[in-house]
């Protein structure tokens, strides 16, 4: 079966192996939410991680300072997305403004219009997958 992104696992790898600032949008301090596991996983990669929620602005999530806006967490490699199909588009946009390399679409999460304006402002995009199930399944090494 074909991603919904068209990467094969070596792009993927490229991607993961040579990121190092991602921002994540719609982290959650819910240890029982996707994106606290996720955010802890990059925490423990040693990337330079930056939650995004408004809400929990200013606390600290696996020893990450939270920021209220996508806009206050760069500059960027990354944009990893926890936000429904419908809403990615908005994020998506807003990392193209602020010149992240890549956004990453999590499970579940497709915007092929997004997409194909990240692609043609030269953004590599990543949808409906999960960087800690993919760096599983690549076996990459951890730490940075």
């Amino acid at each position: 079966m074909t991603p919904a992104d068209g990467l094969d696992d070596a792009a993927i790898r490229s991607l993961l192996l040579n990121t190092r600032r991602i921002a994540v949008v719609g982290a959650s301090a819910n240890p029982s939410r996707p994106s606290n596991d996720v955010t802890g996983f990059l925490v423990q990669r040693a990337v330079d991680v930056t939650p995004v929620n408004p809400g929990l602005a200013g606390q600290t999530l696996h020893g990450a300072t939270v920021v209220a806006a996508l806009a206050d967490a760069g500059p960027l490699d990354m944009v990893d997305i926890f936000r429904r199909s419908e809403e990615a588009g908005a994020v998506v946009d807003e990392a193209i403004r602020l010149g992240a390399r890549s956004v990453w679409m999590q499970l579940d999460v497709i915007d092929n219009a997004a997409a194909e304006r990240a692609r043609a402002a030269g953004l590599v995009v990543v949808m409906d997958r999960c960087p800690k199930i993919e760096w599983r399944r690549l076996g990459l090494a951890m730490g940075g």
